[in-house]
Formats: C-alpha cells, structure tokens, sequence
C-alpha cells in the first residue's frame, strides 16, 4: 500500500543527511522521523495528517479535494460520510430518527397535511381561495409525500402540469413550511420558481359598457353595472354597498373594502346619483345579488358579454377602466388612491397602466412660456400630463427684491 509522505520534510532531511544512499533515506526513517502517515484506502474521504502543520489533521474529499480542520471532527465526518455512500436507504431512517425525537411529527407530516393547517386561519373570501386552490390536480403528485423527504424535484414536477394559481400557492406552501420549521431550508429556492406571468387584463370601454346596460333587463343588475363604472369599486364592494353608506347631504359615501379593510369613498357624481335613487332607501341597495356568490356574479356578467361578442373583460374590467379614467383626466393619485380604497401607489399604478394620457414635449413648453413672457404671464403647472397653462401676475407687494410672488388664475 502507498502511503503520505510530506515532500518538504522530506527535502529538509536530504540536506542534513548528505551521506544518503541516492540522496534519499530509507523510507521507514522518514516515515518515523519526520511526517505522520495514514494509508491510503479506496474510500472517498478519509483523514490526512501533515507533520509540519503541528499536528493538525484534515478530513478530505479525495474527489474535490475540500478539507476539514479537527482531528476528532474529521474522524467523525469520514466515518458518517463513509457510511452515508454506503448505506444510503439505512442512513435516510438514521436521520429521521433524529429528526423525530425534536419533533414527532416531522416525520410524517405530508403535504397534505400542511394544506390543512394552512386552511384552519383563513377566513371570509380567503378561505374561499384557499379551498379552491389546495383542489388542485397538479398538487395530487406531492399530496401523499412527507415535506421533509420532498426533493426539488417533485416541487419542479407539479409546477409543469400545474398553472398560475398553482406556482403562486405552491410558493406559500413552502414558505409556511419554513416559517412553522418543518423544514430546515427551501426544498425549490426562489429563483428557481417559474416566473409569475398572469394573463393580459383590460379595461372595459364606454362603447362596451353602454351596450351591455342596453341589453340587460334586470334593473337590479342594470343599476350594479352603472355603479361599477361609475365608483370603480370591486364587484363585491358595490354588491355589499348599504343605505347607510350613503350622505344624501352632500351626495357622498364611504364604505370598508372587504378584501383589505381600507376605506374607500368620494363625492358622487349625477348619474350614478340617479342610479342609487332607483335603489332601495333603506337596507342593501342589491337585495339580490348580496346573497349570490362573486363566481355566480361574474359568470352571470360573462354571459352577457359572449352574447354581445364583447371579449376579454371580466367585472373587475371596471375597476381598471375608472383607474385608467382617472389617470387620463388628470385626477390627483391621492385621491384616486382614496377612492378605491388603495393603500399602495404600485397596485394604483399597475391598473392605470393603460392610460393614455401623455408629457407634453418640451417644445409645448417653450411655446408656453414664451407666450406667457410676452403677455407677462407665468406658467403654472398643474399636473404632468398635462400641457403648461399661463397664468396671471399680481402686482408684486412692497418689497422690491422679495422673490415671494403672489399669483391668481386666469
């Protein structure tokens, strides 16, 4: 058998010892004298000792040749990972023992299971969504399966057969997998997630609008179109709205959104106006579609859509189209924000991404303001979108060199 033989000690004896056969001394000498040795073995791993290192011994890799420090350590690692390319099925039960004397469960918590914990603190609508989306065929692959034992693999193969719903659910599964500690690390990192890519959404246009208030013959759910289009509120909103969400005074309402608890409202306009007086006054303004499930309500509103080949709007189009609206009229995003009863700028900005509104070029805005100079005017800039207006000049007050202006509107 071959054996370790630290070359650099071996060069400091051949200069001491100059009368050395060949240069060399017998190997048992520099064997005993000089280095520490270990066998060599057909195993992968094994411990290395270096005699001008003070001792210190390595538990290396013989095929990456990564190395660790500790003699007593290295003894360990070499024994186990010995073993583990040995008895890959026994060293699997070796650790799920360890695992349940932590946690009894660990060991044979399913992915099932976990749907089912998940579900106990959902509630409303939420629980709803969750219900429907743990029903998902493609998770039939991984439902039976122990979280602990799941490769990346399984993760990878129901993300295949499944859809969007199923990438965007699957993501939370593992997440409350880590966040309860039933798993030590993600089974499938975030990156290696298929990258979230919902269907095109649209607003619905006025055109599209009128025509499906002219066909429809209910006035319960003729009026619930209107108010959709007029408050940009969504579907369940408008159909929970009360009497009581309304001041008659000064023709303005307020409500709680159901899917975040924001408060939502503005100052209504003529025609939606007219619609809520054709509405109950006390009581639900929709008595009806309350009590009929958002999936039946939107189903109902894609009926009359196919028939009139109106394609690609769904109810919450609305609320997109009222955004869209708002941005193209100038609307403060504040107020647009309060409207809808958003909180975050991004999702306000993501359903008003349509708009069309546009900057003016800076052409717009030297012509502007040359004429303004001319007619001793300034500009004032009211929003981004929208060409620069003149205003007029006030006389300046008493103080000659004060840049305190006031101005006043045309």
């Amino acid at each position: 058998m071959r054996c370790i033989i630290h070359r650099r000690a071996e060069s400091r004896l051949i200069r001491r010892n100059p009368e050395t056969k060949c240069g060399r001394l017998p190997w048992a000498e520099s064997l005993r004298t000089y280095t520490s040795y270990k066998y060599m073995t057909d195993k992968r791993y094994r411990v290395v000792c270096l005699g001008d290192r003070n001792g210190m011994c390595y538990c290396k890799d013989t095929q990456t040749g990564s190395r660790t420090k500790d003699r007593k350590e290295a003894d360990r690692l070499v024994q186990h990972k010995n073993e583990a390319l040995k008895n890959p099925a026994i060293n699997r039960k070796i650790g799920m023992a360890y695992i349940s004397a932590s946690d009894p469960d660990l060991a044979k918590r399913t992915w099932a299971d976990v749907m089912a914990d998940i579900v106990k603190d959902k509630t409303g609508p939420t629980l709803h969504r969750w219900n429907t989306a743990v029903k998902d065929e493609a998770y039939d692959l991984i439902r039976p399966k122990v979280v602990i034992v799941t490769l990346a693999d399984d993760l990878l193969a129901v993300l295949r057969v499944g859809t969007v719903s199923t990438n965007v659910y699957l993501r939370r599964l593992q997440n409350h997998c880590l966040d309860m500690g039933w798993l030590p690390v993600a089974i499938l990192p975030k990156k290696k997630f298929p990258k979230i890519k919902h269907k095109e959404k649209r607003a619905i246009t006025w055109d599209e609008h009128c025509r499906i208030i002219a066909r429809e013959g209910n006035p319960e759910r003729r009026d619930f179109y209107d108010l959709c289009w007029y408050l940009g509120g969504s579907q369940s909103d408008i159909a929970g709205l009360d009497a009581t969400d309304f001041n008659c005074e000064n023709r303005s309402f307020a409500y709680d959104r159901l899917k975040t608890g924001n408060m939502g409202g503005m100052r209504i306009g003529e025609q939606a106006w007219a619609a809520i007086l054709r509405r109950p006054r006390t009581g639900p303004l929709f008595p009806y579609l309350i009590t009929v499930r958002e999936a039946d309500r939107a189903t109902e509103f894609k009926q009359r859509c196919e028939g009139l080949g109106i394609k690609g709007v769904t109810l919450h189009s609305y609320r997109y189209a009222w955004a869209e609206r708002s941005a193209n009229a100038a609307y403060p995003e504040r107020y647009a924000q309060r409207a809808l009863g958003q909180n975050s700028k991004i999702v306000h900005r993501a359903y008003a991404k349509k708009a069309q509104g546009q900057l003016p070029s800076l052409q717009e805005y030297e012509a502007a303001n040359a004429a303004a100079k001319e007619n001793g005017k300034i500009l004032v800039l009211k929003h981004e979108a929208e060409v620069p207006v003149a205003a007029s000049r006030k006389p300046e007050q008493a103080h000659g060199n004060d840049r305190k202006k006031n101005y006043e509107n045309n």
